[in-house]
């Protein structure tokens, strides 16, 4: 078994390695109910990113022609988006959490557009589960049904495909980790998966973190970036930090989590010509309904209260503008302003 876990380790970091993009997703569970989400965004390029407020009622489609899921939004959301295109994290307003990391391992259905089988872009995945369920339990029972497929493309004006993995929580502390390995779509559901990062897939890195435990973090913790790395990191440290209800000093300790397993901006490496940099990190506060965020450019934390927003259908979609390197501080509600919806990016 020791053998298995050792060269299952010389691999993964291999494959860690040899990838470009990373980000790490880690969920903090304390007592009185205090449940936080937290991530880091970890891209090679600049990745624009915007927040938007998300009313319920909307009508939405999956993106992909005549055979799109189709849907209403029963909840509005929080949402981080990439490019305006896409979204990449967020909150709604039952404290379900959807967290989008890359996974180069991807394999996608095949998706005829002739076909009969539903079918919704990626750009919409995330959405598709804020929009629709309040609990992980219930979207692991829908996600279950298989009833559409995650339909990918390239990442516009690029020659990378998408290829991600998508984790869900909620203001229980449960959570959900959504792969699809060989064209086929493997859910990982317990509260007890509470890390996520990118490479190698999600049973591997839970078989990796099994090796670690074996030696005291107070000892020795892998100390790169690679996503197996920082996968050990963040499942240590995210169950040494202060277990409270204090809910300043729980966001405080899982920021602090969530920055150490973050990459510095601007870092080169000869072996790793295609190195990511952390963009930016989100913290997502399920029992509060509190969105906070952070960007590399920019030298606050800010954050939302989702609740003091008017999420019903006659409620307005609403965008923080962060280009041009905004800058906001404590409570950024009053600074979002009324805007045309974004167009999720779908088949051309």
């Amino acid at each position: 078994m020791k053998t298995f876990y050792l060269s299952l380790l010389s691999a993964a970091l291999f494959g860690a390695w040899t990838h470009s993009k990373a980000c790490t997703r880690i969920v903090y569970k304390g007592p009185e109910n205090t449940v936080i989400t937290a991530r880091s965004m970890d891209w090679r390029d600049e990745i624009p990113a915007n927040i938007w407020i998300l009313p319920k009622g909307t009508e939405r489609n999956g993106e992909v022609g005549p055979l799109s899921m189709k849907w209403k939004s029963k909840y509005g959301s929080v949402v981080s988006t990439s490019w305006d295109i896409a979204s990449c994290d967020g909150m709604n307003e039952s404290g379900l959490v959807a967290n989008l990391l890359w996974l180069g391992e991807s394999q996608y259905p095949k998706f005829d557009p002739k076909g009969k089988q539903k079918g919704i872009a990626i750009s919409l995945w995330a959405q598709y589960f804020l929009d629709n369920f309040a609990t992980v339990k219930e979207a692991v029972e829908a996600a279950r049904k298989e009833s559409f497929v995650i339909v990918s493309d390239y990442i516009p004006g690029t020659e990378r495909f998408t290829t991600v993995h998508l984790s869900i929580s909620d203001a229980s502390g449960d959570s959900a980790v959504f792969e699809y390995i060989g064209g086929r779509l493997v859910i990982h559901h317990s509260s007890d998966y509470t890390v996520m990062t990118n490479s190698p897939v999600f049973d591997q890195q839970l078989a990796l973190n099994n090796y670690w435990k074996g030696i005291p973090g107070t000892i020795m913790l892998p100390g790169t970036n690679r996503a197996a790395d920082r996968f050990v990191r963040a499942s240590y440290y995210i169950n040494a930090i202060p277990q409270t209800s204090d809910t300043r000093t729980a966001v405080a300790s899982v920021f602090s989590v969530i920055r150490n397993c973050s990459v510095p901006y601007g870092i080169t490496s000869e072996t790793e010509p295609n190195i990511s940099s952390t963009r930016w990190r989100s913290v997502s506060d399920q029992k509060n309904l509190t969105y906070y965020f952070e960007t590399v450019f920019t030298p606050n934390t800010f954050w939302i209260n989702l609740k003091e927003f008017d999420l019903s259908p006659k409620g307005k979609t609403m965008k923080l503008d962060l280009s041009n390197f905004q800058t906001y501080s404590g409570k950024a509600n009053t600074s979002f302003k009324e805007t045309k919806p974004f167009t999720f990016l779908g088949l051309k």
